[in-house]
Protein backbone atom coordinates (compact mmCIF):
# COMPACT_ATOMS: atom_id res chain seq x y z
CA UNK A 1 0.00 0.00 0.00
CA UNK A 2 1.10 3.55 -0.63
CA UNK A 3 2.35 5.52 2.36
CA UNK A 4 0.40 8.64 3.26
CA UNK A 5 3.30 10.72 2.03
CA UNK A 6 5.58 10.31 -0.98
CA UNK A 7 8.37 10.20 1.56
CA UNK A 8 9.15 7.07 3.52
CA UNK A 9 8.27 7.17 7.20
CA UNK A 10 8.01 4.66 10.02
CA UNK A 11 4.47 3.40 10.42
CA UNK A 12 4.21 4.83 13.93
CA UNK A 13 5.32 8.24 12.73
CA UNK A 14 2.70 8.27 10.02
CA UNK A 15 0.07 7.22 12.52
CA UNK A 16 0.83 9.89 15.06
CA UNK A 17 0.78 12.69 12.52
CA UNK A 18 -2.85 11.91 11.94
CA UNK A 19 -2.88 13.56 8.52
CA UNK A 20 -3.21 12.25 5.01
CA UNK A 21 -0.70 13.80 2.68
CA UNK A 22 -1.68 13.67 -0.94
CA UNK A 23 0.90 13.63 -3.70
CA UNK A 24 1.31 17.36 -3.37
CA UNK A 25 -0.13 20.22 -5.39
CA UNK A 26 -0.09 19.74 -9.14
CA UNK A 27 2.02 22.66 -10.34
CA UNK A 28 2.54 23.22 -14.04
CA UNK A 29 6.08 23.17 -15.37
CA UNK A 30 7.67 26.24 -16.90
CA UNK A 31 8.10 26.59 -20.64
CA UNK A 32 10.97 24.61 -22.20
CA UNK A 33 13.15 27.71 -22.71
CA UNK A 34 13.39 28.03 -18.92
CA UNK A 35 15.92 25.19 -18.96
CA UNK A 36 18.57 27.71 -19.98
CA UNK A 37 18.32 29.27 -16.52
CA UNK A 38 18.34 26.00 -14.65
CA UNK A 39 21.52 24.64 -13.06
CA UNK A 40 22.64 21.25 -14.33
CA UNK A 41 21.60 18.33 -12.14
CA UNK A 42 25.20 17.14 -12.09
CA UNK A 43 26.28 20.47 -10.59
CA UNK A 44 23.50 20.20 -8.00
CA UNK A 45 24.77 16.78 -6.96
CA UNK A 46 28.31 18.12 -6.65
CA UNK A 47 27.06 20.89 -4.35
CA UNK A 48 25.08 18.31 -2.38
CA UNK A 49 28.20 16.21 -1.87
CA UNK A 50 30.28 19.28 -0.99
CA UNK A 51 27.76 20.36 1.63
CA UNK A 52 27.71 16.83 3.04
CA UNK A 53 31.48 16.78 3.29
CA UNK A 54 31.52 20.17 5.03
CA UNK A 55 28.79 19.17 7.51
CA UNK A 56 30.48 15.91 8.43
CA UNK A 57 33.90 17.57 8.61
CA UNK A 58 32.39 20.10 11.03
CA UNK A 59 30.74 17.30 12.99
CA UNK A 60 34.12 15.60 13.26
CA UNK A 61 35.87 18.81 14.30
CA UNK A 62 33.39 19.60 17.05
CA UNK A 63 33.43 15.97 18.22
CA UNK A 64 37.20 16.25 18.58
CA UNK A 65 36.63 19.39 20.67
CA UNK A 66 34.25 17.32 22.80
CA UNK A 67 36.88 14.61 23.05
CA UNK A 68 39.39 17.15 24.36
CA UNK A 69 36.89 18.48 26.90
CA UNK A 70 36.07 14.95 28.09
CA UNK A 71 39.75 14.12 28.45
CA UNK A 72 40.29 17.28 30.50
CA UNK A 73 37.30 16.46 32.69
CA UNK A 74 38.44 12.90 33.34
CA UNK A 75 41.91 14.16 34.23
CA UNK A 76 40.38 16.63 36.71
CA UNK A 77 36.74 15.70 37.45
CA UNK A 78 35.48 19.03 38.75
CA UNK A 79 32.06 20.59 38.27
CA UNK A 80 33.65 23.31 36.14
CA UNK A 81 35.26 20.77 33.80
CA UNK A 82 32.02 18.80 33.63
CA UNK A 83 30.19 21.98 32.59
CA UNK A 84 32.79 22.54 29.85
CA UNK A 85 32.30 19.00 28.57
CA UNK A 86 28.53 19.54 28.47
CA UNK A 87 28.99 22.78 26.53
CA UNK A 88 31.23 20.96 24.05
CA UNK A 89 28.60 18.23 23.64
CA UNK A 90 25.93 20.79 22.81
CA UNK A 91 28.26 22.51 20.31
CA UNK A 92 28.97 19.16 18.66
CA UNK A 93 25.25 18.62 18.09
CA UNK A 94 24.89 21.74 15.93
CA UNK A 95 26.64 20.58 12.74
CA UNK A 96 25.64 16.95 13.18
CA UNK A 97 21.91 17.73 13.36
CA UNK A 98 22.21 19.75 10.16
CA UNK A 99 23.64 16.67 8.44
CA UNK A 100 20.55 14.55 9.08
CA UNK A 101 19.06 15.60 5.75
CA UNK A 102 21.50 13.14 4.15
CA UNK A 103 19.70 10.24 5.78
CA UNK A 104 16.96 8.21 4.07
CA UNK A 105 18.14 8.94 0.53
CA UNK A 106 21.67 7.57 1.01
CA UNK A 107 21.95 3.90 2.07
CA UNK A 108 25.55 4.43 3.17
CA UNK A 109 24.43 7.07 5.67
CA UNK A 110 21.41 5.03 6.79
CA UNK A 111 23.55 1.98 7.55
CA UNK A 112 25.92 4.10 9.64
CA UNK A 113 23.60 6.54 11.41
CA UNK A 114 22.53 4.21 14.21
CA UNK A 115 26.07 4.17 15.56
CA UNK A 116 26.04 7.87 16.37
CA UNK A 117 22.48 9.09 16.93
CA UNK A 118 20.31 6.14 17.94
CA UNK A 119 17.54 6.98 20.43
CA UNK A 120 15.63 6.56 22.64
CA UNK A 121 17.86 4.42 24.83
CA UNK A 122 17.37 2.23 27.86
CA UNK A 123 20.00 3.91 29.99
CA UNK A 124 19.96 1.10 32.54
CA UNK A 125 22.06 -0.86 30.08
CA UNK A 126 24.88 1.59 30.68
CA UNK A 127 24.84 2.78 34.31
CA UNK A 128 22.84 3.11 37.50
CA UNK A 129 19.33 4.51 37.26
CA UNK A 130 16.63 5.66 39.63
CA UNK A 131 14.63 2.46 40.11
CA UNK A 132 11.51 4.28 41.29
CA UNK A 133 11.08 6.18 38.03
CA UNK A 134 12.82 3.74 35.68
CA UNK A 135 11.63 0.38 36.96
CA UNK A 136 13.49 -2.89 37.38
CA UNK A 137 12.57 -4.93 34.31
CA UNK A 138 11.24 -4.67 30.79
CA UNK A 139 9.32 -7.35 28.90
CA UNK A 140 10.95 -6.16 25.68
CA UNK A 141 14.54 -5.84 26.88
CA UNK A 142 16.37 -8.40 29.04
CA UNK A 143 19.27 -5.92 29.34
CA UNK A 144 17.06 -3.12 30.64
CA UNK A 145 19.13 -2.80 33.84
CA UNK A 146 22.28 -4.69 32.82
CA UNK A 147 24.48 -1.78 34.03
CA UNK A 148 27.70 -2.42 32.13
CA UNK A 149 29.57 0.04 34.33
CA UNK A 150 28.83 -2.04 37.42
CA UNK A 151 29.09 -5.46 35.77
CA UNK A 152 32.16 -6.63 33.84
CA UNK A 153 30.33 -9.63 32.34
CA UNK A 154 27.13 -9.13 30.36
CA UNK A 155 25.00 -12.06 29.30
CA UNK A 156 23.29 -11.61 25.92
CA UNK A 157 21.27 -14.70 25.13
CA UNK A 158 23.70 -17.60 25.08
CA UNK A 159 26.69 -15.29 24.66
CA UNK A 160 28.68 -13.53 27.37
CA UNK A 161 30.31 -10.21 26.55
CA UNK A 162 33.52 -9.61 28.49
CA UNK A 163 33.42 -5.94 29.56
CA UNK A 164 36.20 -6.26 32.11
CA UNK A 165 38.04 -3.60 30.14
CA UNK A 166 35.63 -1.11 28.59
CA UNK A 167 36.80 -0.32 25.07
CA UNK A 168 35.19 0.99 21.87
CA UNK A 169 35.09 -2.61 20.61
CA UNK A 170 33.11 -3.71 23.67
CA UNK A 171 30.63 -0.86 23.19
CA UNK A 172 30.13 -1.89 19.58
CA UNK A 173 29.21 -5.39 20.76
CA UNK A 174 26.66 -3.91 23.16
CA UNK A 175 25.05 -1.65 20.56
CA UNK A 176 21.56 -3.08 19.90
CA UNK A 177 22.56 -6.19 21.86
CA UNK A 178 20.04 -8.98 21.60
CA UNK A 179 18.47 -7.26 18.60
CA UNK A 180 16.86 -4.63 20.84
CA UNK A 181 17.08 -1.16 19.29
CA UNK A 182 16.85 0.61 22.65
CA UNK A 183 20.10 -1.03 23.75
CA UNK A 184 22.03 2.05 22.70
CA UNK A 185 25.60 1.83 23.94
CA UNK A 186 27.32 4.28 21.58
CA UNK A 187 26.91 7.73 20.07
CA UNK A 188 25.81 11.18 21.15
CA UNK A 189 23.00 10.05 23.45
CA UNK A 190 25.07 7.51 25.38
CA UNK A 191 27.60 10.30 25.99
CA UNK A 192 24.78 12.69 26.88
CA UNK A 193 23.52 10.29 29.56
CA UNK A 194 27.02 9.84 30.95
CA UNK A 195 27.46 13.62 31.24
CA UNK A 196 24.02 14.61 32.53
CA UNK A 197 22.53 11.46 34.03
CA UNK A 198 18.78 10.88 34.08
CA UNK A 199 16.41 13.81 33.93
CA UNK A 200 14.11 12.95 36.83
CA UNK A 201 11.99 16.10 36.52
CA UNK A 202 9.33 14.75 34.19
CA UNK A 203 7.73 17.71 32.45
CA UNK A 204 8.89 20.03 35.23
CA UNK A 205 11.91 22.33 35.01
CA UNK A 206 15.44 20.96 35.11
CA UNK A 207 17.70 18.57 33.22
CA UNK A 208 19.85 15.69 34.48
CA UNK A 209 22.05 16.46 37.47
CA UNK A 210 24.86 13.91 37.44
CA UNK A 211 27.61 15.09 39.83
CA UNK A 212 31.22 15.38 38.71
CA UNK A 213 32.07 13.13 41.66
CA UNK A 214 30.63 10.20 39.67
CA UNK A 215 34.04 10.30 37.95
CA UNK A 216 36.21 11.19 40.93
CA UNK A 217 38.04 8.06 42.06
CA UNK A 218 39.14 9.81 45.26
CA UNK A 219 35.61 10.87 46.21
CA UNK A 220 33.49 8.47 44.18
CA UNK A 221 29.70 8.71 44.06
CA UNK A 222 27.55 6.30 42.11
CA UNK A 223 30.18 3.58 42.42
CA UNK A 224 32.61 2.25 39.82
CA UNK A 225 34.04 5.66 38.94
CA UNK A 226 37.01 4.22 37.04
CA UNK A 227 34.75 2.13 34.82
CA UNK A 228 32.38 5.05 34.25
CA UNK A 229 35.34 7.15 33.15
CA UNK A 230 36.49 4.34 30.86
CA UNK A 231 33.02 4.14 29.32
CA UNK A 232 32.81 7.89 28.71
CA UNK A 233 36.29 7.87 27.19
CA UNK A 234 35.55 4.88 24.95
CA UNK A 235 32.19 6.27 23.78
CA UNK A 236 33.70 9.65 22.93
CA UNK A 237 36.66 8.14 21.09
CA UNK A 238 34.29 5.88 19.14
CA UNK A 239 32.09 8.83 18.17
CA UNK A 240 35.13 10.61 16.75
CA UNK A 241 36.15 7.50 14.82
CA UNK A 242 32.65 6.97 13.41
CA UNK A 243 32.33 10.60 12.32
CA UNK A 244 35.76 10.33 10.73
CA UNK A 245 34.48 7.42 8.65
CA UNK A 246 31.53 9.45 7.35
CA UNK A 247 33.64 12.54 6.64
CA UNK A 248 35.95 10.30 4.60
CA UNK A 249 32.97 8.77 2.78
CA UNK A 250 32.03 12.22 1.41
CA UNK A 251 35.59 13.24 0.52
CA UNK A 252 36.76 13.53 -3.09
CA UNK A 253 37.18 9.76 -3.56
CA UNK A 254 34.75 8.67 -0.85
CA UNK A 255 32.15 5.97 -1.40
CA UNK A 256 29.14 8.12 -0.47
CA UNK A 257 30.16 10.88 -2.87
CA UNK A 258 30.80 8.37 -5.65
CA UNK A 259 27.42 6.74 -5.10
CA UNK A 260 25.57 10.05 -5.43
CA UNK A 261 27.53 11.28 -8.43
CA UNK A 262 26.91 7.96 -10.18
CA UNK A 263 23.16 8.69 -10.20
CA UNK A 264 21.39 9.81 -13.34
CA UNK A 265 20.03 13.37 -13.28
CA UNK A 266 16.48 12.85 -12.00
CA UNK A 267 17.43 9.93 -9.80
CA UNK A 268 20.04 12.11 -8.11
CA UNK A 269 17.56 14.91 -7.49
CA UNK A 270 15.17 12.31 -6.13
CA UNK A 271 17.79 11.23 -3.58
CA UNK A 272 18.05 14.79 -2.30
CA UNK A 273 14.33 15.34 -1.96
CA UNK A 274 13.73 11.89 -0.49
CA UNK A 275 16.11 12.70 2.36
CA UNK A 276 14.66 16.14 3.02
CA UNK A 277 11.03 15.09 2.86
CA UNK A 278 11.50 11.98 4.97
CA UNK A 279 13.36 13.87 7.69
CA UNK A 280 10.76 16.65 7.65
CA UNK A 281 7.74 14.37 7.79
CA UNK A 282 8.14 10.94 9.33
CA UNK A 283 11.22 11.50 11.45
CA UNK A 284 11.06 15.06 12.79
CA UNK A 285 7.36 15.95 12.63
CA UNK A 286 6.26 12.44 13.57
CA UNK A 287 8.70 10.40 15.65
CA UNK A 288 10.46 13.28 17.38
CA UNK A 289 7.69 15.81 17.89
CA UNK A 290 4.10 14.63 17.43
CA UNK A 291 4.51 11.37 19.34
CA UNK A 292 5.86 13.11 22.44
CA UNK A 293 3.15 15.73 22.17
CA UNK A 294 0.36 13.14 22.01
CA UNK A 295 1.75 11.19 24.93
CA UNK A 296 2.97 14.27 26.86
CA UNK A 297 6.00 12.10 27.57
CA UNK A 298 9.50 13.54 28.09
CA UNK A 299 10.89 10.05 27.40
CA UNK A 300 10.06 10.78 23.75
CA UNK A 301 12.20 13.91 23.83
CA UNK A 302 15.20 13.64 21.48
CA UNK A 303 17.89 15.08 23.80
CA UNK A 304 16.08 14.05 26.94
CA UNK A 305 18.95 14.12 29.48
CA UNK A 306 20.31 17.55 28.60
CA UNK A 307 17.12 19.46 27.71
CA UNK A 308 18.76 20.34 24.39
CA UNK A 309 15.89 19.11 22.19
CA UNK A 310 14.89 22.59 21.04
CA UNK A 311 18.32 22.98 19.45
CA UNK A 312 18.31 19.53 17.87
CA UNK A 313 14.94 20.16 16.20
CA UNK A 314 15.90 23.62 15.03
CA UNK A 315 19.23 22.58 13.51
CA UNK A 316 17.56 19.66 11.72
CA UNK A 317 15.43 22.26 9.96
CA UNK A 318 18.41 24.55 9.33
CA UNK A 319 20.05 21.56 7.64
CA UNK A 320 16.98 20.88 5.51
CA UNK A 321 17.01 24.48 4.30
CA UNK A 322 20.77 24.43 3.70
CA UNK A 323 20.67 21.26 1.61
CA UNK A 324 17.62 22.37 -0.40
CA UNK A 325 19.13 25.77 -1.10
CA UNK A 326 22.70 24.55 -1.60
CA UNK A 327 24.23 26.86 0.97
CA UNK A 328 25.80 25.81 4.28
CA UNK A 329 27.47 28.07 6.82
CA UNK A 330 30.29 26.20 8.51
CA UNK A 331 31.21 26.41 12.19
CA UNK A 332 34.12 28.72 11.30
CA UNK A 333 31.76 31.11 9.49
CA UNK A 334 32.85 30.21 5.96
CA UNK A 335 30.19 29.26 3.42
CA UNK A 336 29.92 26.29 1.09
CA UNK A 337 27.45 26.94 -1.71
CA UNK A 338 26.62 26.10 -5.30
CA UNK A 339 23.91 24.86 -7.65
CA UNK A 340 20.80 23.73 -5.80
CA UNK A 341 17.45 21.98 -6.09
CA UNK A 342 15.92 25.29 -5.09
CA UNK A 343 17.40 27.10 -8.11
CA UNK A 344 16.50 24.21 -10.39
CA UNK A 345 12.87 24.30 -9.24
CA UNK A 346 12.69 28.09 -9.60
CA UNK A 347 13.73 27.78 -13.25
CA UNK A 348 11.56 24.81 -14.23
CA UNK A 349 8.63 24.87 -11.80
CA UNK A 350 8.35 28.42 -10.43
CA UNK A 351 4.97 28.02 -8.73
CA UNK A 352 6.03 24.87 -6.90
CA UNK A 353 9.34 26.51 -6.06
CA UNK A 354 7.66 29.59 -4.63
CA UNK A 355 5.49 27.41 -2.41
CA UNK A 356 8.48 25.41 -1.23
CA UNK A 357 10.51 28.51 -0.40
CA UNK A 358 7.63 29.92 1.64
CA UNK A 359 7.09 26.68 3.55
CA UNK A 360 10.81 26.24 4.28
CA UNK A 361 10.89 29.77 5.70
CA UNK A 362 7.77 29.08 7.75
CA UNK A 363 9.24 25.87 9.17
CA UNK A 364 12.45 27.67 10.09
CA UNK A 365 10.41 30.34 11.88
CA UNK A 366 8.24 27.81 13.74
CA UNK A 367 11.22 25.76 14.96
CA UNK A 368 13.09 28.98 15.84
CA UNK A 369 10.14 30.05 18.00
CA UNK A 370 10.49 26.82 19.99
CA UNK A 371 14.23 27.38 20.31
CA UNK A 372 13.76 31.00 21.39
CA UNK A 373 11.24 29.98 24.06
CA UNK A 374 13.68 27.47 25.53
CA UNK A 375 16.72 29.73 25.19
CA UNK A 376 14.87 32.48 27.05
CA UNK A 377 14.74 30.24 30.11
CA UNK A 378 10.93 30.35 30.27
CA UNK A 379 10.49 26.63 29.72
CA UNK A 380 12.37 23.69 28.23
CA UNK A 381 11.01 21.53 25.42
CA UNK A 382 9.90 18.76 27.80
CA UNK A 383 7.81 21.34 29.65
CA UNK A 384 6.27 22.54 26.37
CA UNK A 385 4.89 19.06 25.64
CA UNK A 386 3.56 18.59 29.18
CA UNK A 387 -0.10 17.77 29.68
CA UNK A 388 -2.16 20.89 30.35
CA UNK A 389 0.43 23.29 28.93
CA UNK A 390 -1.87 24.81 26.33
CA UNK A 391 0.55 27.44 25.06
CA UNK A 392 3.56 25.12 25.01
CA UNK A 393 1.59 22.39 23.24
CA UNK A 394 0.41 24.89 20.65
CA UNK A 395 3.97 26.05 20.00
CA UNK A 396 5.14 22.49 19.34
CA UNK A 397 2.04 21.69 17.28
CA UNK A 398 2.74 24.70 15.10
CA UNK A 399 6.21 23.27 14.51
CA UNK A 400 4.70 19.92 13.52
CA UNK A 401 2.20 21.59 11.19
CA UNK A 402 4.93 23.65 9.54
CA UNK A 403 7.00 20.53 8.88
CA UNK A 404 4.02 18.72 7.36
CA UNK A 405 3.33 21.75 5.15
CA UNK A 406 6.99 21.85 4.14
CA UNK A 407 6.78 18.20 3.14
CA UNK A 408 3.70 18.84 1.03
CA UNK A 409 5.56 21.64 -0.71
CA UNK A 410 8.50 19.32 -1.43
CA UNK A 411 5.99 16.85 -2.85
CA UNK A 412 4.77 19.65 -5.10
CA UNK A 413 8.31 20.13 -6.37
CA UNK A 414 8.66 16.39 -6.95
CA UNK A 415 5.44 16.30 -8.94
CA UNK A 416 6.19 19.41 -10.99
CA UNK A 417 9.69 18.22 -11.89
CA UNK A 418 8.35 14.72 -12.63
CA UNK A 419 10.84 13.07 -10.33
CA UNK A 420 10.55 9.54 -9.02
CA UNK A 421 10.81 9.06 -5.27
CA UNK A 422 11.58 5.64 -3.86
CA UNK A 423 9.11 4.91 -1.08
CA UNK A 424 10.43 2.38 1.42
CA UNK A 425 7.91 0.78 3.04
CA UNK A 426 4.86 0.97 4.78
CA UNK A 427 1.18 0.95 4.94
CA UNK A 428 -1.03 3.98 4.79
CA UNK A 429 -1.62 4.48 8.48
CA UNK A 430 -3.37 7.67 9.47
CA UNK A 431 -5.15 6.53 12.62
CA UNK A 432 -3.82 8.08 15.83
CA UNK A 433 -5.65 5.40 17.82
CA UNK A 434 -2.93 3.00 16.74
CA UNK A 435 -0.37 4.82 18.85
CA UNK A 436 0.68 2.66 21.79
CA UNK A 437 0.17 4.58 25.01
Amino acid sequence: MRASSLFSAPALAVAVLGVALAAGPAFAQAKPDATSDAPKPRDILVTYANVAQAMYDDSLKTAKDLQGAVDAFLAAPTEDNLAKAKTAWKAARVPYQQSEGFRFGNPIVDAWEGKVNAWPLDEGLIDYVDAKSYGDTSDENPLYTANVIANPKIRVGKKTIDATTITPAVLEQLQEAGGVESNVATGYHAIEFLLWGQDLNGTGPGAGKRPASDYDTKNCTGGHCERRAAYLKAATDLLVADLGDMAKAWSEKGKARKAVLAKKDKAGLGVILTGLGSLSYGELAGERMKLGLILHDPEEEHDCFSDNTHNSHYYDEVGIASIYRGRYTRVDGSVVEGASVSAYAKALAPKAAEEAEAKVDAALAALKAIKDEADSGKEAYDQMIGEGNTEGNALVQKGVDSLVAQTRAFEGVVAALKLKIKVEGSDSLDDPSKVSQ
